[in-house]
């Protein structure tokens, strides 16, 4: 077991990278020191968690041989699949099981802390406490950092500068070309009547024929980098140095980075097109004046707003609940 100074810390880290992300960012908030276990699994782990128990049932040898002592004193985990790992390994060590997103039955009560973001609704626990949006890896210095490393690339181009980042397409809801070209004659004539220049990316879900259509609305000067074309993803840069951010609200992941930015953030997400969940996400971001929607707003101003730190939140309540 780790020291009363420095708690051992073991970030459970599957196949499911926003899963990943999530925990890592709680993890980094936490200012402990952790570990990383890499969790693959094999067809088992297809059972439901109340045939799989609070076993290894499902995770690949390989995987096993990492989930050993010494133990830790902290466990982070993410996502439905890890839950009876989680608890597999409490039942080795007693360890303090953190689980982001309800981990559903069995054993929802074995777990010291499930963190549920508001805009699922949960009925709450004594061991569960409720974020806006989702924990993520986006804090001051990383940003900082990202400043030095792109402002020279952007450098030529004239402020303000308005970041676009596109998501697309869902499982339930597509991305056609028309309502591409929508989102960039709404940017392009917000950020030309700014001044400004357009600093677009666009992701796998967004579709090659619209990141091109979305591409040709968007006046000069603009720096374009579309999915696909090489060269390292601007994203975090777009995040750091950002006059204004603009995301599609597709993304619950996108929504709450962007909200971690210093910029104003307008989400952009007609009417009918994200699922229930992520339309109240969106009202919640809009009730506290973390973000403003798009297509009801004139200009790219500016307003004090505050940022979105559910990793800080989740951290904080780790310390208060073990009391260190």
């Amino acid at each position: 077991m780790g020291s009363m100074t420095s708690p051992r810390v073991w970030v459970l880290a599957d196949d499911r990278a926003g899963n990943v992300s999530q925990g890592l960012g709680v993890a980094e908030a936490l200012g402990w020191p952790f570990e990383v276990r890499t969790i693959a699994y094999d067809g088992l782990a297809r059972l439901p968690n109340l045939l799989r128990g609070a076993s290894l049932v499902g995770v690949t040898g390989a995987s096993r041989s990492g989930l050993e002592a010494p133990w830790p004193d902290v466990v982070i985990a993410a996502g439905r699949r890890t839950a009876p790992i989680a608890r597999w390994i409490k039942r080795q060590c007693g360890a303090f099981l953190v689980q982001i997103m309800d981990p559903g039955i069995p054993g929802r009560d074995q777990f010291d802390l499930i963190v549920t973001p508001a805009h699922d609704r949960a009925r709450l626990t004594s061991n569960m406490i409720e974020i806006m949006g989702a924990p993520h890896r986006v804090t001051a210095a990383r940003l900082a950092a990202e400043a030095e490393a792109w402002r020279p690339r952007f450098a030529h181009l004239p402020r303000p500068w308005v970041a676009v980042i596109v998501g697309g397409a869902t499982r339930k809801r597509p991305f056609p070309v028309e309502m591409a070209r929508d989102l960039g004659r709404k940017v392009g004539g917000l950020a030309a009547a700014a001044g400004g220049s357009v600093l677009l990316t666009t992701s796998r879900r967004t579709g090659a024929e619209q990141g091109a259509a979305l591409a040709e609305c968007l006046p000069e000067p603009r720096w374009l980098h579309l999915f696909g074309q090489p060269g390292e993803n601007p994203y975090f840069g777009f995040l750091a140095l950002a006059d204004a951010v603009v995301v599609t609200g597709d993304s619950v992941s996108m929504a709450c980075e962007a909200c971690a930015s210093a910029a104003p953030v307008f989400l952009w997400a007609p009417p009918g097109w994200v699922v229930a969940k992520h339309a109240r996400l969106h009202a919640q971001l809009y009730l506290h004046g973390l973000a403003k929607p798009l297509d009801q707003v004139q200009s790219l101003a500016a307003w004090d707003r505050p940022r979105l730190d559910a990793a800080g939140e989740v951290a904080q309540a780790i310390h208060e609940r073990m009391g260190r």
